[in-house]
């Protein structure tokens, strides 16, 4: 690591050895909830399966005809 007026500037062998930290593996408190990116997206993945199954169901029920026709 050396500085250079303001600015900061670290070496490849100190940035992976970083990645391994415990520190770099715990998430910040106070994240909002957002499927997908701060929380597992399984929660988010099965209410989607809800919704498919929701709409092959009322697919598969019989349509009623829109108009009646008389003959």
């Amino acid at each position: 690591m050396r500085e250079q007026g303001t600015r900061i500037i670290y070496d490849r062998k100190f940035l992976l050895e970083c990645k391994n930290s415990p520190i770099a593996k715990t998430p910040p408190c106070c994240l909002p909830q957002i499927p997908g990116v701060t929380t597992p997206t399984h929660t988010a993945l099965s209410k989607l399966e809800d919704l498919k199954e929701q709409n092959e169901l009322e697919e598969e029920s019989p349509e009623e005809e829109q108009f009646k026709m008389d003959i």
